[in-house]
Parts: structure tokens; C-alpha cells; sequence
């Protein structure tokens, strides 16, 4: 930030009294611009044996393949959000959502919500931001060609679950790798 939203002056960066972290403050009309992290939503959208990727149209990571997720909308639940990113990236329609992996990735200032969700049937096409879709096997899952880690652990642990024939719901973080220049916000 540079600029006050309020008053339109230069901002400070400093830690304001009372608080424990550092923030942009106005020093002009006094407002503290609280940075919050972005919830990300997405889907395991499953047909059969089957799991729905797309390969990103857009930057970061163009041309790697991950699962639908976006930022939530303000006025959207969590569901709805992951069912319209599912829809927009991917043509696909998904029901029966069930919460699948809260991951912090607080180095970057995203939370993920993703779901698991059976598809309606075998329509879907590339939306805007995808280059194409496709269903994968587990054993045809591009691992060496995936978006970003927090995809590699979702599927990681969606076979483990499936595997053993019980799903659990799993929280866990997201950190970069000291050589990974790959990782930037979503």
C-alpha cells in the first residue's frame, strides 16, 4: 500500500500504539489499514476413479496443472465458492460438497478450503483461465507438472484417504522450500 483509501495521503508503515505488528497507517486522518490473509476455495471434483485438473491459462504457474480454486467472492459461502470455481475453470457441475483440507499458507497470506465433490456428470470444458481439463487416473496424475504444493498435499492425502476407504478432514500449513522461487500468491 502507498496511498490512504480514505483520505488519499501517503502511508507509513510502523506499529501502532497498542498493537503488536507492524501496519499501514495514515498519519493524516489516523487510519490503520489492516492487512488480512485471502481465503482460497477449491474442489476435488471426482468422477469415478477420476479426478477433474486444469492446466492454468494464467499466471503464476501458466501452463501447470492443479484443481479448481479461486478466491471467495464477499457474499459467497465457502461452497458456493468452490462449486463457481469449479464451474468457471473447469465447465464441470459437482455435488454433495464435503470439506476436505484447511491449509495456512501464511507466508503468502492465503487460507485454502478445499472440498471434495462427486461430478454431476462427464460435461465440463476449459474456462477462461484454463488452458484445457482433463480426468486423471492416480496413476496418470502429472505430479512433476502441478501449480502448487498446497495441490500436491490435497491429492497426497485425498488418495491416502481413499485408499483406506474412509475421508478425514485435515488441517495443516504450507510452507515454501528455502530452493522453491516457484511459490508467489494465487
Amino acid at each position: 500500500m502507498k496511498y490512504c483509501s480514505r483520505c488519499g495521503a501517503d502511508l507509513s508503515y510502523r506499529i501502532p500504539e497498542g498493537d503488536d505488528r507492524t501496519r499501514f497507517i495514515c498519519d493524516n486522518c489516523k487510519t490503520v489499514h489492516y492487512e488480512n490473509p485471502k481465503m482460497v476455495v477449491g474442489c476435488i471434483p471426482v468422477l469415478e476413479e477420476s479426478i477433474l485438473f486444469c492446466r492454468r491459462a494464467i499466471e503464476p504457474r501458466y501452463g501447470k496443472w492443479t484443481l479448481p480454486a479461486g478466491f471467495l467472492e464477499k457474499g459467497e459461502t465457502v461452497e458456493a465458492g468452490a462449486i463457481r470455481e469449479t464451474s468457471e475453470e473447469a465447465g464441470a457441475r459437482v455435488e454433495g460438497l464435503k470439506p476436505f483440507a484447511l491449509y495456512n499458507l501464511t507466508f503468502i497470506g492465503q487460507v485454502y478450503l478445499m472440498f471434495r465433490g462427486r461430478m454431476m456428470d462427464a460435461q465440463f470444458l476449459a474456462g477462461d483461465e484454463s488452458l484445457e481439463v482433463k480426468l486423471f487416473r492416480e496413476d496418470e496424475v502429472p505430479w512433476d507438472d502441478l501449480a502448487f504444493p498446497v495441490i500436491r498435499e490435497t491429492l497426497r492425502l485425498y488418495f491416502a484417504d481413499r485408499a483406506r476407504g474412509l475421508f478425514s478432514f485435515h488441517t495443516g500449513e504450507i510452507r515454501p522450500k528455502a530452493d522453491d522461487h516457484s511459490i508467489k500468491p494465487f
